[in-house]
């Protein structure tokens, strides 16, 4: 057997079956060969051991450790994700309702071929979590491949855009004209991934659903970016929290704290009222979307200033009572 296979056997194995907290003695590294290449195949230790000098040195790193009665151990403990990166690109795939279970499924097993088989053990499997029928899935992809190359080459995107109607038909919008848009980054908000781009028709920025799109086309027109916060641009037009800063005043119950520390952040006035309230002193941008987040809240928080916010929370749930 030549050597050359015998070296690349002995990568997979450690690979495979090494980690921080599994090793194997050389006794352990031959009968694994012997099931790869057949028992009637020798191995000589001596051999072996300078495999292993030769992967260690080209960049394999191979840890050698003293087990039990003095018996040497060896392992590969180097991976290019960390274990807990590898289970947060687990639970991203499990909770993005547009990819089919099928591809879950596809893209994780790769996800764990990252890793030895032990640590792949304790990372999730795919579960299907109400997938939107309306979702195609394999339009999807191309679109955001196509939109992807957009981005990085700088150049215009070009498409249909339409949703679906009362009977149930996708129907273009602007009667089927096509859409140019200078791509500017993907995201991913409430369940859909969104295109953020410039409307060259109106100049405006604007975002758009990727599976409402069509017969979507990378042109040959190049553009250079403008300064665009895309941080901003998502907080202000998904989030809803547009308009000029004001000072405001929220009274709510105890059990919203982390509520209102995850909204406003750790540096947000709040000071003790009584034994079931807390007081919030912040800036915040007032708009129709702060009202609604603060009904959301129900009887446990109060808007107590300014008069503008606390009108307009009278006034949602006064048309909120009249639906009832």
């Amino acid at each position: 057997m030549k050597g050359s296979r015998r070296l690349l056997k002995l990568k997979q194995i450690l690979f495979a079956e090494t980690d921080e907290d599994h090793e194997l003695s050389m006794r352990e590294i031959m009968n694994k060969l012997n099931l790869a290449f057949g028992s009637s195949v020798t191995f000589d230790s001596r051999a072996i051991r300078r495999d292993l000098d030769v992967l260690d040195e080209e960049g394999f790193e191979i840890i050698t450790n003293r087990g039990v009665y003095g018996k040497t151990l060896y392992s590969h403990q180097h991976r290019l994700f960390e274990t807990y990166q590898l289970r947060l690109m687990v639970d991203a795939l499990l909770s993005a309702r547009f990819i089919t279970e099928m591809e879950k499924k596809a893209l994780i097993q790769k996800l764990k071929n990252l890793t030895s088989k032990h640590i792949a053990k304790t990372l999730p499997d795919p579960i299907m979590l109400n997938q939107s029928a309306n979702m195609d899935y394999s339009l999807i992809k191309i679109n955001i491949d196509r939109a992807h190359d957009a981005i990085s080459s700088n150049r215009v995107l070009a498409y249909q855009y339409g949703k679906y109607n009362l009977e149930k038909e996708f129907v273009f919008n602007r009667d089927g004209s096509i859409y140019k848009v200078e791509p500017y980054a993907l995201i991913w908000q409430n369940d859909f991934y969104y295109l953020i781009g410039k409307f060259l028709l109106t100049g405006e920025f604007r975002h758009y659903r990727l599976d409402r799109m069509r017969h979507v086309k990378v042109t040959d027109e190049k553009f250079r970016k403008e300064d665009l916060d895309i941080t901003k641009y998502v907080d202000q037009t998904f989030h809803m929290f547009a308009g000029e800063e004001h000072w405001i005043k929220i009274r709510f119950q105890h059990d919203l704290l982390n509520v209102m520390l995850d909204r406003f952040g750790l540096d947000a006035d709040i000071k003790k009222l009584d034994g079931e309230h807390l007081l919030l002193t912040t800036k915040a941008k007032l708009s129709p979307g702060l009202v609604s987040w603060i009904l959301r809240w129900g009887h446990k928080a109060k808007v107590l200033s300014p008069e503008w916010l606390t009108k307009e929370v009278k006034k949602e749930i006064k048309l909120m009572q009249a639906l009832y």
